[in-house]
C-alpha cells in the first residue's frame, strides 16, 4: 500500500496523447502533461493531477509565436524538437530532458521527476557537473546560489540580516549554467515555494509549492543575456521612466514641515549637489492616512510642491496599502461603499493593524479595485506629484501573521491568500502605476515598490528594502541588484547610506560611490537616526559624494541610454559578470563575487569602507583604472590602492560613453556631446538614445526618439546617422580619446591634430587638514577634439 501510494504521488506513465502544430497534451496514468513551445527557445511544462489546466496568469504577458515542432515517438519516448532545442519526454515513468540539436544535455529530470507529497508538488532536476544557479531575484548569499535553499513567501524583513529568507520580493527564475550552456526556468505559481539548488544533498536541485500547478517555462539560450532577453519577452519589459527618477533621490523617514523640505532644495543647489528628487515618508500624511496631508506640518503642499519644481526638484509620496477604519475619512467611507477590499470566506473585511491603526486592505486582484485606487491618486496628481512609493505591500501587518483564508477576486478566478501574497505587492503597484500613468495625461510617472513578483518590471522599480548602515550589507545590496537585473529587473537599488542604524564618516561616501553607478539611486535612514544628507558626515565626505553624485549626472547620457535597451531587450543596467563571463569561475570566488559592469563598459569594484588596499579581479579584455588611464590586461588578479575616496573603476577598451558636462539636474539641458573613446583592438558599438525625458512621444515611431549608433572598428571610429526627428540642442561634439596612438586623424577625410590635455572626472579633494595635503584623485592624458554637431555621419579613421 505504501509503495502504490507513492507512485500515486508521480504522473505515472504516458497513456495516451495528442498534438497540435506546437503542443504536445498526455494523459497519464495520474494526471496530464502538457509541452507548448511558445518560441524556438521557450517551451512551456504544465503536469496536474487534475482534469484542467489553468491558464490563467498575471507575470506571462508574451503571445506565443507560431512555433513548428516536430514530433516523432518510439515505445519508450516521445521526442518534441524545435529548431533551437529538443526535449525527450520518457514514457514509463514520465521524465523530461532538454538537450541541444546536437544532443549535449541542457537540463533533466532525476529519476523521482515530477511529485506530489499532498498538494505540494515538486519538479527533481538532476544536478549536472560543475552546474552553477544564478538569480532568483531579491535573495542574500553569493552570485552563485549552488547549495543553497530559498523559499519564495513575501516577508516584511525589517533589519535583515545577511543570510536572511525570506524577503520582500519572489521571483521564482534562475539560470542555470554548465559545460558551456545556458538556460533558464520560470516556475510559474504564486503559492508558498521553495527552491533547492543542491542543498543538503548531492543527487537534485529542484523547484517546489505548496500547491498549485507544475508550471514552469523551460528557456534556452546562447549566452546569460539571451536568456535574460527571452525571460523578459515572456514576462514583460520595463517602459521608459522619466529621465528624473533615475538622477539622484533624497529620503528619509521623515522630512517634515515644509520648511524643511524647503530647506533641503536650497541646501543642494547652495552646495552645487546635483539631485532630482526630494521622498516625502509617511509623516507628510495626516495620522499615516494615505491620500491625506498633515495640515500643521504640510499647510499648503500646492505652494510647497510649486516651489520645489521651481528649484528642479521632483516630489515622491509614500503610498501604503492600508486604510483606516474610520468614518468618515473619505478613502474609508468610498471603499466600503464599493466594496473594494479584501475579505474573510464570510464576507467581512479583513482588518490588520499598522501604522494608521486598524486597516482594510484593497484587493488589487479587482479590476474594480483597481480602478477605485487609480482614481484616488487625483488630489496627488493635481498638486504635481509625479513620483509614487508603494511600501509595506508584502503585506507588512503588527504581528506579521496574514491569515491564509483571506480571499482575493484574481480577475475572476478566485483564490486566498495563500496564492495572493506573493503577488499583492506586485498588483498594487500595477495599480498604482496604470493610474497615475493615465491621470498624468502623457507624461511618465515614477513608481517604486517595495514588494513584488515575477514580471514587476513592467510596472515599477524596485528598492531592497530595510538595509543596516554596515558594510556587509552594503556589499549585500550590490549582489541582490545584480541579482535582480538577472532576473528581469533592470530598474532597482537600495538604501544608500543604510535605513537602519548610523553610518560614519567612511561608510556613507563609500556607500554613496558604489550607488551612484547603480540604477536606482536614493539615500534613505529611519527616524531617530543621523541625518544622512551629502553633507551630513563633515567636509570631507561632502565632497567625495558631490564627486561621485556628479560623476552620475556626466554619465546620464550613457545611463539613459542603457534604460532604453532595458526597455528594449530586457538587459539590466548593473550587469553581473555572469552575463558577459558565464564561464570564468574567477568571477564566483566570494573576494570578487560583488564585482559587476555598469552597462557593457565600466567595471565597478565594490569594496568595504575600512580597507585602504584590496585586490581585484579583471576579466578577459585590456581594462583602463579610471582615474589614471593605467592600462590593465585582463584574466588577472591585482591589487589597488582604495582609499576612501577613489572606488575601484575600470572601463573596458573599446567602450564609448556618450557623456555630458555636469549639471544640476536632469531638467537642465547641455549643449555640447561629450564622446569618450576608450582605445583598444576589438570592435565596439554603442547605441545612444534620447528623447524629451518626459512624455510618452517616443511611442510614436520615431517622432520622438533620437538614436545614433557609436561603433569602432580596426582604425576606424563612426558615428552613425540620427535616427528619429526629436530635435535635440546640441551644437557640438567633443571628442576625449583615451589611449589613443596617434595625434592625428582623418574626420570625415578633412585632417585634424588632436589636442592633447590632462583630464579628470573628478575635482581635486580640498584642503581639510592643516598639516597634510589630500590626496590626489588623478589624472590621466588623453587626447580631444570637437566638431560640430550634425544629424550625418561623422568618420574617423587614423594610420
Amino acid at each position: 500500500m505504501a509503495l502504490l501510494t507513492l507512485k500515486n504521488n508521480r504522473l505515472g506513465r504516458i497513456e495516451t496523447h495528442t498534438t497540435t502544430s506546437s503542443s504536445l497534451v498526455a494523459q497519464t496514468t495520474y494526471g496530464r502533461l502538457m509541452a507548448t513551445a511558445l518560441s524556438e527557445s521557450v517551451i512551456q511544462i504544465k503536469a496536474i493531477r487534475e482534469t484542467e489546466f489553468n491558464n490563467f496568469s498575471y507575470s506571462v504577458v508574451a503571445q506565443a509565436e507560431k512555433t513548428p515542432v516536430q514530433i516523432t515517438e518510439t515505445t519508450e519516448q516521445i521526442e518534441f524538437s524545435t529548431s533551437s532545442v529538443q526535449i525527450i519526454i520518457e514514457k514509463n515513468p514520465v521524465r523530461i530532458s532538454f538537450l541541444t540539436k546536437d544532443g549535449k544535455i541542457i537540463n533533466e529530470d532525476d529519476t523521482l521527476g515530477i511529485n506530489w507529497i499532498g498538494e505540494q508538488v515538486t519538479n527533481y532536476k538532476k544536478l549536472q557537473e560543475g552546474e552553477r544557479f544564478l538569480g532568483l531575484g531579491e535573495k542574500t548569499g553569493g552570485l552563485n546560489r549552488h547549495g543553497q535553499a530559498y523559499t519564495n513567501w513575501n516577508t516584511d524583513a525589517y533589519a535583515y540580516h545577511s543570510g536572511a529568507d525570506p524577503l520582500y520580493s519572489s521571483i521564482p527564475f534562475y539560470i542555470g549554467l554548465h559545460h558551456g550552456l545556458c538556460y533558464g526556468i520560470f516556475f510559474d505559481n504564486t503559492y508558498k515555494s521553495y527552491f533547492n539548488f543542491g542543498a543538503s544533498n548531492n543527487r537534485f536541485a529542484s523547484f517546489s509549492a505548496d500547491a498549485g500547478e507544475l508550471n514552469y517555462y523551460f528557456i534556452y539560450g546562447s549566452s546569460v543575456g539571451e536568456v535574460i532577453q527571452h525571460y523578459t519577452w515572456l514576462t514583460g519589459r520595463m517602459e521608459l521612466p522619466p529621465l528624473w527618477s533615475i538622477g539622484y533621490q533624497q529620503c528619509r523617514y521623515s522630512y517634515y514641515p515644509d520648511q524643511e523640505v524647503l530647506n533641503l532644495a536650497r541646501t543642494f543647489r547652495d552646495k552645487a549637489i546635483p539631485a532630482d528628487a526630494i521622498v516625502l515618508d509617511i509623516h507628510y500624511m495626516d495620522k499615516y492616512k494615505i491620500f491625506t496631508w498633515d495640515k500643521k506640518n504640510f499647510p499648503a503642499p500646492q505652494k510647497m510642491m510649486a516651489e520645489v519644481k521651481q528649484a528642479g526638484f521632483h516630489v515622491v509620496v509614500m503610498c501604503d496599502p492600508g486604510i483606516k477604519v474610520e468614518p468618515g475619512y473619505e478613502p474609508y467611507d468610498d471603499g466600503i461603499r464599493k466594496n473594494v477590499f479584501l475579505k474573510y470566506p464570510d464576507g467581512e473585511n479583513y482588518s490588520g493593524q499598522v501604522w494608521p491603526g486598524w486597516c482594510h486592505f484593497p484587493d488589487f486582484t479587482n479590476p474594480k479595485t483597481r480602478a477605485w485606487w487609480a482614481e484616488k491618486f487625483t488630489e496627488y496628481v493635481s498638486l504635481g506629484v509625479e513620483g509614487f512609493w508603494n511600501d509595506m505591500n508584502e503585506i507588512a501587518t503588527w504581528g506579521h501573521g496574514l491569515p491564509e483564508n483571506i480571499e482575493f477576486d484574481f480577475d475572476g478566478h478566485p483564490g486566498t491568500m495563500r496564492q495572493g501574497r506573493n503577488l499583492y505587492g506586485f498588483q498594487m503597484a500595477r495599480s498604482t502605476y496604470e493610474g497615475t500613468k493615465k491621470l498624468l495625461n502623457g507624461k511618465r510617472p515614477f513608481n517604486l515598490t517595495r514588494s513584488g513578483f515575477a514580471g514587476i518590471q513592467r510596472y515599477a522599480a524596485l528598492w531592497t528594502g530595510d538595509n543596516v548602515s554596515y558594510d556587509e550589507h552594503m556589499l549585500l545590496g550590490v549582489r541582490m541588484v545584480s541579482s535582480l537585473g538577472l532576473s528581469g529587473v533592470a530598474f532597482a537599488g537600495y538604501d544608500a547610506g543604510g535605513f537602519v542604524g548610523d553610518a560614519n564618516t567612511k561608510l556613507f561616501p563609500r556607500w554613496m560611490s558604489i550607488a551612484a553607478l547603480s540604477p536606482f539611486f536614493r539615500a534613505h535612514t529611519m527616524i531617530n537616526t543621523r541625518d544622512s544628507e551629502p553633507w551630513s558626515y563633515g567636509e570631507e565626505a561632502e565632497q567625495i559624494c558631490r564627486n561621485y553624485i556628479q560623476f552620475r549626472y556626466q554619465l546620464m547620457p550613457y545611463i539613459y541610454s542603457l534604460f532604453y535597451d532595458a526597455s528594449q531587450r530586457g538587459m539590466p543596467i548593473q550587469r553581473s559578470l555572469a552575463i558577459d563571463y558565464p564561464h570564468d569561475p574567477k568571477i564566483y570566488d566570494g573576494q570578487f563575487h560583488n564585482q559587476y559592469l555598469f552597462g557593457p563598459g565600466i567595471l565597478v569594484a565594490p569594496v568595504e569602507s575600512t580597507k585602504e588596499l584590496t585586490k581585484v579581479y579583471l576579466p578577459a579584455g585590456a581594462w583602463y583604472y579610471l582615474y589614471t588611464g593605467k592600462i590593465y590586461s585582463g584574466q588577472q588578479e591585482i591589487m589597488i590602492e582604495c582609499p576612501i575616496h577613489r572606488l575601484p573603476v575600470f572601463v573596458k577598451a573599446g567602450s564609448l560613453l556618450p557623456m555630458q558636462k555636469t549639471v544640476m539636474h536632469t531638467g537642465v539641458q547641455t549643449d555640447e556631446l561629450i564622446l569618450h573613446f576608450y582605445y583598444g583592438s576589438q570592435s565596439s558599438g554603442f547605441l545612444w538614445y534620447t528623447d524629451d525625458g518626459e512624455t510618452y512621444d517616443f511611442q510614436n515611431g520615431n517622432y520622438g526618439q533620437c538614436k545614433m549608433e557609436f561603433t569602432a572598428h580596426e582604425k576606424k571610429l563612426t558615428i552613425g546617422k540620427t535616427e528619429g526627428s526629436f530635435k535635440i540642442n546640441k551644437k557640438e561634439i567633443r571628442f576625449v580619446l583615451h589611449g589613443f596612438p596617434v595625434d592625428q586623424l582623418q574626420v570625415n577625410g578633412q585632417a585634424t591634430t588632436l589636442v592633447s590635455e590632462n583630464h579628470s572626472f573628478f575635482t581635486p579633494l580640498e584642503k581639510y587638514d592643516p598639516i597634510n595635503d589630500p590626496e590626489s584623485m588623478g589624472e590621466e592624458p588623453v587626447k580631444t577634439f570637437t566638431t560640430p554637431y550634425t544629424d550625418h555621419t561623422i568618420e574617423l579613421q587614423w594610420q
